[in-house]
Formats: structure tokens, sequence, C-alpha cells
């Protein structure tokens, strides 16, 4: 009682400020303890200086401050191996290109231990393989694809490059030459894929095992003048659903994964032609399926927008919502691994901001307050 009556409640605040601080602190508990996830964002352009790091609160959707986690030139995409705390970014450095790696700790810190350089100059996508055992990197001004192999602890051990030839002639300035602009796994592992913007095909790969490397399989033709992209397969590994950068279509194939091949099934547009004449520029750029599977979601750049679609079984895709990304030019953006939040990057506008996932519907709702910036962000990836 003598305590109570010799400190009131007012005048312990007023003394001892730090109680205002522990009580913020415990109030916004929630933004910074379990539902807590790191998100890295690579960056390309100017007054960027590397990969920036936030803690996004998949609460909320909102995240702290960004920080610059490592100094670098150009990371302009990025990639986690599947099972070691490692992530890898395409990267420049002095006259070279290459790949760099960065072990990284519970807090997101990023600490370089591998670099290997690239004959073919910088690429605009990498993946590493589920087996963890070599990487990729799709080179789109040198026409190639890169093989990495790693050793046990993730270093970068040689590179060899494999040239894509030809052009299909139809976009002038675009597809005179190939442009290999993704590259990724089927979901066997057995068969790499690389979408070419300049060939209209996917070109694929079997994997070659000892000695490791790649070994030519075949093509898979997408539209004509369409600009093969970025590609995702279906949460089954029964379909794959390409992005055509120029055209804005998504095409849909049935996989065959014993012979490595693929049959169009479907073609649906990410934006009618009235949206596209509203814009003085139209480009797709990014697509990503939910961990359910239910939904398939695209980015519009020029429009500013995330299309959404609802998967089949069947794997045709069905337009159910145009969202604003309330940044300019989306050239990427990716899910939590809930599937709870939607996060776009503004590359013109420096802007990253939040999208809530209805996991009734799949249609995205904007979290006011979400926004924040950070300089031409080109990737983004979550460590959680």
């Amino acid at each position: 009682m003598g305590i109570t009556k010799d400190l009131p409640m007012k005048v312990t605040y007023q003394k001892h400020p730090i109680w205002i601080f522990l009580l913020f602190c415990c109030l916004n508990f929630e933004l910074w303890g379990s539902n807590e996830s790191i998100l890295f964002i690579g960056t390309n352009g100017k007054g960027a200086e590397g990969i920036y790091r936030v803690h996004f609160n998949d609460s909320n959707g909102r995240s702290s401050t960004p920080t610059l986690a490592a100094k670098i030139d150009s990371p302009n995409f990025l990639t986690r191996h599947p099972t070691k705390p490692i992530i890898y970014a395409v990267a420049k450095w002095e006259k070279a290109a290459g790949v760099i790696g960065f072990q990284f700790d519970t807090k997101g810190n990023l600490d370089e231990f591998t670099r290997f350089e690239c004959p073919d100059g910088l690429g605009c996508h990498l993946s590493v393989h589920p087996s963890g055992q070599f990487l990729l990197t799709a080179q789109y001004g040198g026409g190639s694809v890169a093989c990495f192999p790693l050793n046990e602890a993730g270093e970068l051990m040689g590179v060899q490059v494999y040239s894509h030839a030809g052009g299909s002639g139809i976009v002038a300035n675009r597809q005179n030459a190939p442009h290999p602009h993704w590259c990724g796994f089927s979901p066997c592992g057995k068969f790499a894929l690389v979408p070419d913007l300049g060939l209209d095909q996917i070109v694929t790969y079997q994997i070659k095992d000892a000695p490791l490397g790649l070994i030519p399989h075949g093509k898979i033709d997408s539209l004509p003048g369409g600009g093969p992209r970025h590609m995702k397969f279906s949460s089954d590994g029964k379909f794959i659903y390409l992005l055509d950068e120029l055209s804005l279509v998504i095409e849909t194939f049935l996989w065959e994964p014993t012979q490595g091949q693929a049959t169009r099934t479907s073609t649906i547009a990410t934006l009618s032609e009235q949206e596209k004449m509203g814009e003085s520029f139209n480009s797709a750029a990014e697509i990503r399926v939910h961990p359910s599977g239910r939904w398939v979601y695209s980015s519009n750049r020029g429009n500013d927008s995330i299309s959404v679609f609802e998967a089949g079984t069947n794997g045709l895709l069905q337009n159910i919502q145009k969202q604003p990304v309330r940044g300019a030019f989306p050239r990427n953006f990716t899910l939590n691994h809930k599937g709870s939040w939607l996060v776009a990057a503004g590359q013109d506008s420096n802007t990253v901001s939040s999208h809530r996932i209805n996991q009734e519907t799949g249609k995205l709702t904007y979290q006011r307050g979400s926004i924040f910036n950070v300089p031409n962000p080109t990737c983004l990836l979550f460590i959680e």
C-alpha cells in the first residue's frame, strides 16, 4: 500500500518513461514475435545498393524499416538453397558478373561465402535443383543457360554454359535472338525447363548425374510472338502455367513427366484489349501458384495490377479479379509460405505493398499502411 501511495501511476510514467516503451512493446509483440518472417529484396537500378531486408508481420502485412543486408551490384534475382540457410543472387562485381552465395541467420543477417563468374554475363533468373547439387542461371542478354555445381557446403564449384540459337523474329527488337528468361525444374527433378522469350519456346534439358550437367532434350512451342517469360507448375505437377510477356497471355500445358514433353490445352489473357488500350505500355512479368493450388496470380506492368485466376482441376483458368498493386511496374511479386499474403514490388515507384489473400476465394485485399520504400525492387524472397 505504501508503494502505491508514494508512486501513483501518473508519477511513475512521468519519471520512468521506460514503462511507456515496455507497454508499446507489449502492444506490438505480434509484430515482432512469432508471426514474423524475413523478406529479402533484390534490387537493380538508380539508388539501389544491394539486397535489402525487412521483418514482415504475417498477421497484419506490415514490415519493419528496410535495412541493407548486403551491398552488391545488381542482385536482380534471388533464390534459396532447398535445405541450407543459404540464398544465392545473380549479381555484378568489378568487370564480371555471375552468382554470389550468402549464408543467413535467424535475424536475416547475410554473410557472403562464395561467388563464381559466369562467362556469358549477368543472369536475369536463377534456381537451385531440389537435390541442392547445382543451380542454373538464365542469361537474357547472353542467350544462354549456365549450370553451377555446388559442393556439400553450398559453395559454387564451376560453370558450364549452354547457348540457345535462333529467334522467332515476330516481334522486332525482342525476338531477333534467343532470350532465356527463367529456369527451373520439373516436379520429378529429371528435367530443366527454360522459357525463351526470343524463341517462343520452352527449351528443355535432361539432368545428367555423372558428370553433372545438362543434355538438350527438346522444345515446347508457345504462341507465336507471345514471348514466354516465367512459368510455374500446378501444385499437383500435372500442368505448366506459362506467362507470355509480350502478349500478356497465360498458356496452360499438360505435362507428360515420363517423356518430358507438354501439350497446350488452353490460353487466357491477363488483361482485356480495352484494359491494354488504356496504357502506353503493357508487359506481363511474374506468375505464382497459391500453395493450395486453387489460384494462379500474374502481374501486369503498365496496368500495374495483379490478375487473379481460379484454377480448375483440368488446368483451365478463370479470371476472377484485377487488383491494383498500389505501385508502378510490378516486375516481381511473391506469396508467403502460408499463402495468406501476396507482396508486390513496384520497381518504378520504389515501393513494396502487401495484399491479404482470402482463403475462401483467393481474391486480394490491399492492406493500408503496408507500403514501404526501397530503391528499384526487382525480386522478393521470403525466409520463414
